[in-house]
C-alpha cells in the first residue's frame, strides 16, 4: 500500500512539475508577443483602438502572476526545501494578488468596453459610446493603482513557511502563511464579485447585442450562403470566449478553495492544483486573443480583436 501511495505521489508531482514548466514557458511567452502586438501601435503612433492599450495591461498582469505563482512553486516541487523567506513571501504574495486583481480588473474593462462598441449608432448613446474608447486607458491604469491600495495590507500578514504541522504534506511546511480574514479581505472579496458581475452584464449584454444582429442580418446569410460580420461583432465573439474562459477556471479554482477551508484539508497536491488553475488563465488568454487576431480574417469564425 505504501509502495502505490509512492508511486502515485510521484506521477502527481511529475504532472504538476511539466504543468508548472510549460505554464511559465508557454504562458509568459505569449504574454509577451500579446504585449509587443498590441503596444507596437502605440509607440509607432499608428492607428489604434482602445483594446490595444487594455490588452497591453492584462498582458503585464498575466506574465507577473505566472512568475509570481509559478516560480516559488517550481522551487518546492524540485528542490524539495522552503523556497521562500519572510520577505520573500511577502513580496511574491503582494505582487500576486496585485497581478490577479489587475488581472480581472482588466477582463472587466475589455468586455466593458466592446459593449459599448457594439451600441447601435443611437444618437442617445454616441456620447457615451466616445467616452468609453477614451476612457479604456485611463481605467486601465487605474486598475493597477486600485489593486495597489486594495492589498497594500497583505505583506503584513503574511509570514514565511512554518512548520506547524507533523505532516510533511502541509500548508505550513511548504507555503508562506497567511493570517486570518479580516475586513480587508471580504472588501476585497466585494470588489472581486463586483468586477465578475459587470463583466457577466456586458458579455450577457453583448450576447443579446449578437443575437439581434444575428436575426437583422439572417436575409443576406440565406442570400449569399455566408455574411461578413463586422470587425467589432469579431472581436466580441473573441472577448465572450475569454470571458468564458475565465469563468471555468475561475470557479474550478473557487472550489478547491472552498473544499480546503471546508475541510481543513491543505495537502501539498491540493494547493499545487489550485495554484495551476489560478495561472491557468493568464496561460490560455493570451493564445486565444492571438489565434483569434489575425491580420486578414475571411469570415467570423477567425474574429479580429483590436484591428
Amino acid at each position: 500500500m505504501s509502495f502505490h501511495k509512492d508511486v502515485l505521489r510521484t506521477t502527481r508531482q511529475a504532472v504538476l512539475q511539466t504543468m508548472y514548466l510549460l505554464q511559465i514557458g508557454a504562458g509568459s511567452l505569449a504574454n509577451i508577443i500579446l504585449f509587443f502586438h498590441n503596444i507596437s501601435p502605440i509607440l509607432l503612433g499608428h492607428k489604434q483602438r482602445p483594446t490595444h492599450t487594455v490588452l497591453t495591461h492584462m498582458a503585464v498582469a498575466n506574465i507577473l502572476v505566472l512568475l509570481t505563482s509559478g516560480i516559488p512553486h517550481i522551487m518546492t516541487a524540485f528542490v524539495w526545501r522552503n523556497p521562500l523567506s519572510s520577505l520573500g513571501c511577502k513580496c511574491v504574495y503582494y505582487l500576486q494578488r496585485v497581478a490577479r486583481s489587475t488581472t480581472l480588473c482588466s477582463t472587466c474593462v475589455l468586455s466593458t468596453c466592446q459593449f459599448f462598441t457594439l451600441i447601435p449608432g443611437r444618437p442617445e448613446w454616441m456620447m457615451l459610446r466616445g467616452r468609453a474608447s477614451r476612457f479604456a486607458g485611463p481605467s486601465s491604469c487605474t486598475c493597477w493603482v486600485f489593486s495597489v491600495l486594495m492589498y497594500i495590507h497583505v505583506p503584513l500578514k503574511i509570514t514565511g513557511p512554518q512548520d506547524m504541522y507533523n505532516s510533511t504534506d502541509t500548508q505550513g511546511r511548504w507555503f508562506c502563511s497567511a493570517g486570518t480574514h479580516d475586513g480587508f479581505g471580504y472588501f476585497a472579496s466585494i470588489s472581486d464579485a463586483m468586477f465578475i458581475g459587470l463583466t457577466v452584464w456586458s458579455s450577457g449584454s453583448m450576447l443579446l447585442l449578437l443575437h439581434r444582429h444575428h436575426q437583422r442580418v439572417q436575409y443576406i446569410h440565406t442570400h449569399m450562403g455566408h455574411h461578413q460580420c463586422r470587425p467589432e461583432t469579431r472581436a466580441a465573439h473573441t472577448i465572450l470566449m475569454l470571458v468564458v474562459t475565465f469563468a471555468i477556471f475561475y470557479v474550478l479554482n473557487s472550489l478547491f478553495i472552498v473544499y480546503m477551508h471546508v475541510f481543513l484539508d491543505f495537502h501539498l497536491w491540493l494547493l499545487q492544483t489550485s495554484n495551476v488553475l489560478v495561472s491557468c488563465f493568464p496561460t490560455v488568454s493570451p493564445f486565444v486573443l492571438l489565434f483569434r487576431n489575425p491580420r486578414t480574417p475571411k469570415c467570423c469564425s477567425l474574429g479580429i480583436l483590436g484591428h
